[in-house]
């Protein structure tokens, strides 16, 4: 429960710090006087946006500190535990803002984004607004409502994630089948390709064969010219030719080794020179005898050399690349083929989501069914009591395989009936802007007896309620507060009454500066206070008397 506040210039408090107890606690005060500032500025612990109008005028910046007892709350202190944040058995969360809006958050001492105020949050106050019944006339709400009362948060933790496995599937389902007449119209592409490059079929390596063969048979008379004049160079030639000068050369140097054996090596040099000479030609000879000019080998060569460059050129690739295009292609028409084989897999995977999802949702809206009636005889009770004593509510929930969406394929419906013989009709079709509030106040405090929150804030919820109503409607916030702390603000003497404790906000003006304060009252103020609420500013014996009855007994 929430056991202190402390709020240091926000808005117009200066300061304020205020210790409280379980029970039902009134907050009451004159219009305009602030009532609802300390649920103001509790909403920063909470994780509300603010920005620096928050701050006091003159103030550096404003820091408002909640402290909480986690007595019987294990959801919060699981929480605290997750996120290493524990502090013994107590929550303390602080919300800093500066005059030029700069925000901090901290819980326990440890600074943290404000996303966790909210979470742990969420465990330990519940607030119900003035506006709060407006919202019974929305469908969404309305089924938020149910859920929270039937409290099967497994059951739709179950769903959201079957959903989510849905759409995750869709999802791709979907980016493939938008690209399927791309992967066609590429297929037939690449289908042409390959049959084109397949007749084709040029091996590997093949290219730059055909190339130098090619080369050499147009240029096949010059190599026989040129060749044919080395051989008369080297051996062939009968005016001389190197051989029989290097065998003139031999004989000359056999001379004169014998003269000085000395130049020796100079006969076996010229002896190496001679084998060189008579290699080559024999190398010349043996070229050219297998040096054949085909003009069919040819043109077959220059035909296949043509094909291929003019497919590498129709590709975009390398003559000499044009062997590993062919491959990519085939491997890319390949996988293409996968593809297919990937959608029919994931319109499996999606039929088997889907049909998992349904199952989840079917329990869901059961459970939801199931817990409906339970509240329709809770709620039908709460309205009679006030002041409807002909009144009949009916939750309608309706399940709908179609509609599917993270929170169920279920269709909620408030449905009212407030006068004998009218048939039942959605909520805001039927009831009158008080009934609503009575309505809307009824199932407000029955769902929040089943929800495990520790405090609960009802602000003006008691708006358009007066007289005997105004009293059933404290009487049932009362009993609320047995179980859980409870705080209501309220301008009504018979709503405030009920309390367990009283608190009174007041706003004063000194020196040009409005400051509200707020502090508890004990017995005697209670009567005064009760007493302004009845009869205004003039209090008479009668309205003290009345005050003192609404308070008797407890």
């Amino acid at each position: 429960m929430l056991c202190q506040l402390s709020i240091n210039n926000f808005a117009i408090v200066r300061f304020l710090e205020l210790d409280f107890r379980p029970g039902m606690t009134s907050i009451t005060g004159e219009t305009g006087a602030g009532k609802s500032i300390a649920i103001d500025a509790l909403g920063l612990c909470l994780g509300n946006r603010a920005d620096a109008s928050a701050v006091r005028p003159g103030a550096e910046k404003t820091e408002v500190s909640a402290r909480f007892s986690l007595d019987d709350v294990p959801l919060a202190r699981r929480w605290l535990e997750d996120n290493d944040l524990e502090l013994e058995n107590e929550c303390i969360l602080r919300r800093t803002i500066t005059a030029d809006g700069r925000s901090r958050a901290y819980i326990n001492g440890n600074p943290v984004p404000l996303s966790q105020l909210k979470a742990i949050g969420q465990y330990l106050i519940g607030i119900h607004g003035q506006h709060a019944h407006h919202a019974l006339l929305k469908s969404d709400h309305q089924l938020q409502l149910l859920d929270s009362y039937a409290n099967h948060r497994m059951l739709q933790d179950a769903v959201a994630s079957a959903f989510q496995r849905c759409r995750q599937v869709e999802n791709e389902l979907r980016q493939l089948e938008q690209s399927q007449q791309e992967r066609i119209a590429r297929r037939q592409l690449l289908q042409y390709q390959v049959e084109e490059l397949d007749e084709f079929a040029l091996a590997e390596g093949e290219f730059e064969a055909i190339e130098a063969e090619h080369k050499r048979l147009a240029n096949g008379t010059a190599l026989i010219e040129d060749c044919q004049h080395a051989l008369s160079i080297l051996s062939e030639s009968d005016e001389g030719n190197i051989e029989s000068l290097l065998n003139r050369a031999l004989s000359i140097a056999a001379t004169l080794e014998g003269l000085d054996p000395s130049l020796a090596t100079v006969g076996n040099m010229l002896n190496e020179a001679l084998i060189q000479v008579q290699e080559s030609s024999s190398e010349l000879e043996r070229y050219l005898s297998k040096l054949e000019l085909d003009p069919e080998h040819f043109a077959f060569l220059e035909e296949r050399l043509s094909k291929a460059m003019t497919l590498a050129r129709k590709h975009h690739v390398a003559a000499d690349k044009l062997f590993e295009h062919h491959q990519m292609l085939c491997n890319e028409l390949g996988s293409l083929d996968g593809d297919e084989a990937q959608i029919e897999e994931l319109q499996l995977q999606l039929k088997a989501s889907r049909e998992a999802y349904l199952s989840h949702a079917q329990k869901l809206s059961q459970s939801r069914s199931r817990y409906a009636k339970e509240l329709d005889k809770l709620v039908t009770a709460s309205i009679q009591e006030l002041n409807m004593p002909k009144g009949k509510f009916t939750i309608e929930v309706s399940f709908n395989p179609d509609q599917m969406s993270p929170s169920g394929s279920d269709s909620v419906e408030f449905l009212v009936t407030t006068n004998p013989g009218q048939p039942l009709a959605p909520l805001g079709k039927v009831a009158s802007g008080g009934e609503l509030s009575r309505i809307g106040l009824g199932i407000q405090v029955i769902t929040a007896k089943k929800v495990a929150t520790p405090t609960l804030i009802f602000d003006e919820v008691d708006v358009g309620i007066s007289g005997p109503t105004a009293a059933v409607v404290g009487r049932m916030l009362r009993t609320l507060g047995e179980a859980t702390q409870v705080f209501c603000v309220t301008h009504l003497p018979q709503v405030a009454g009920n309390g367990h404790q009283h608190m009174f906000v007041n706003k004063t003006s000194k020196g040009g500066q409005t400051e509200t304060s707020m502090q508890p009252l004990d017995k005697e103020q209670r009567v005064q206070e009760l007493a302004r609420l009845l009869g205004g500013d003039t209090i008479t014996a009668n309205t003290l008397a009345n005050a003192r009855e609404l308070l008797q007994g407890h």
